[in-house]
């Protein structure tokens, strides 16, 4: 039986690489080889956090290469999705039919089979064209994927416009087991104002209707945490938690495929930390602050009197010019540029998470037993943080002053409401269980994902 070639193709920001690498890894331990199709400014990106993590790759099983994504230069904004998307849809298409025309001349391998991240759907027609058969993969939860396939019906019920703009703020039901969803916690209603947004939702509604080109749609999500929307859509498989696998042989065991270093200095200092102590503040690869709320968090870290752990990435203060303010001690904690993540919500010391809500770190947060402050940002994070406190009752959110300011005072006041809470650290921990049972052989999760494997090998 030969090894299959299989080509992984991710949308282009942090969020969407880390589940799918973790993806291609677990293929590559099952005896597949991978090509990790990156755009050319997140490869450069990886590939320069490895040379100075001093990390190689053994290229002999995970081959990363990358495309480009049809902006023009370095300094274009990819954080503006809808030109994001306008570029991709006109570029890549054509490169990727030349990356796989040059990896099949090289004559090493045939790519056999394309898994492209939803919102990357058409690579699948792209496939198409050369005869290789293809799998979707969602990065996010079962309930969003649900969402995203039934634009039409959120159009033809009312409850948006055929811009994606909600008709009226309202709840809603996809289906009576699944949670009330709300349309301020729709996939896309912050992602643009209402003439880009228009743009995504035609390039969403596009990468969609490639779904019937593949009865492959896996997620990274477990029957256990979302019952009703995978019966929703009992065609979308879950193969999570898709969790990292680190390099055992490197010292330095750092993971694959993130966009900045990560600072392992921190691992050190946890391990100097009592158990149950260290409040972790992470906001993913997206997040900007405005000086005035990134005050009241420096200051409402100050304010807990407990050790904590921040992430604040570089660009993150570069951008926008902030800066500490001068009342900010910060003696109790340690603050780093970009964590490994998995690892320090593994550490005994860490209390709870203080986080966007992404679902990467949500399926992390969740399969280390952590509880939850919710602080979302964009996109899906609204609705992860009403799952996680309304129906997970894992964990509490922020609530706002007459500014729109979480105030220093709110974060001390739920950091001591979360952490002399039983019930939630009891609940964090028997969800952790039912879980990480699924990475276990024999568990639904991993034989969806063998079934899977079989499939590519056949």
């Amino acid at each position: 039986m030969s090894i299959p070639s299989v080509l992984v193709l991710p949308f282009p920001a942090q969020g969407h690489v880390n589940p799918m690498m973790n993806f291609s890894q677990n293929l590559v331990e099952r005896g597949c080889k991978v090509y990790f199709v990156n755009t050319d400014f997140n490869h450069k990106r990886v590939v320069s956090s490895m040379v100075k993590q001093q990390k190689s790759l053994d290229e002999s099983l995970l081959k990363l290469v990358s495309i480009p994504d049809g902006l023009r230069s370095p300094e274009d904004d990819r954080r503006d999705i809808s030109k994001l998307c306008d570029a991709m849809i006109s570029t890549m298409p054509s490169m990727l039919e030349k990356l796989i025309e040059e990896i099949h001349l090289n004559g090493e391998d045939r790519i056999s089979c394309i898994v492209a991240d939803v919102n990357m759907g058409w690579a699948l027609n792209v496939g198409n064209k050369f005869g290789i058969k293809g799998a979707l993969f969602w990065p996010a939860s079962a309930a969003m994927f649900a969402c995203e396939c039934n634009i039409h019906t959120l159009i033809d019920n009312g409850i948006i416009d055929s811009d994606g703009i909600p008709i009226t703020e309202k709840t809603f039901r996809l289906s009576p087991n699944m949670p009330v969803m709300n349309t301020k916690t729709l996939l896309w209603s912050n992602l643009a104002d209402s003439v880009n947004l228009k743009k995504i939702i035609n390039y969403f509604t596009h990468c969609v209707g490639t779904t019937n080109l593949t009865e492959w749609w896996l997620c990274n999500t477990t029957y256990e945490l979302e019952p009703g929307a995978l019966s929703f859509v009992p065609k979308l498989l879950p193969v999570g938690p898709l969790l990292r696998s680190y390099d055992n042989k490197s010292v330095n065991g750092r993971s694959i495929g993130q966009f900045w270093e990560e600072d392992l200095s921190c691992m050190d200092w946890l391990d100097q930390q009592p158990h149950h102590s260290v409040l972790y503040v992470a906001f993913g690869s997206i997040t900007l602050w405005d000086q005035n709320q990134f005050k009241e968090l420096a200051l409402g870290l100050d304010l807990t009197n407990r050790p904590f752990l921040w992430v604040v990435r570089q660009d993150s203060n570069c951008t926008t010019k902030i800066t500490y303010p001068n009342e900010f001690i910060g003696r109790k904690g340690k603050i780093v540029s970009w964590a490994p993540q998995q690892k320090v919500l593994s550490h005994p010391a860490i209390a709870c998470f203080v986080s966007h809500c992404g679902w990467n770190s949500t399926m992390e947060g969740l399969s280390n037993g952590v509880p939850f402050l919710c602080w979302p940002y964009f996109c899906d994070q609204f609705f992860n943080k009403k799952y996680i406190c309304d129906e997970l009752k894992v964990g509490f959110g922020f609530d706002s002053d007459e500014n729109g300011l979480v105030s220093r005072l709110e974060i001390k006041t739920k950091v001591d409401q979360l952490l002399s809470d039983e019930n939630i650290r009891s609940s964090s921990l028997m969800l952790k269980e039912k879980v990480t049972y699924n990475i276990a052989e024999g568990s639904r999760s991993s034989e969806n994902f063998n079934r899977f494997v079989k499939w590519l090998k056949e």
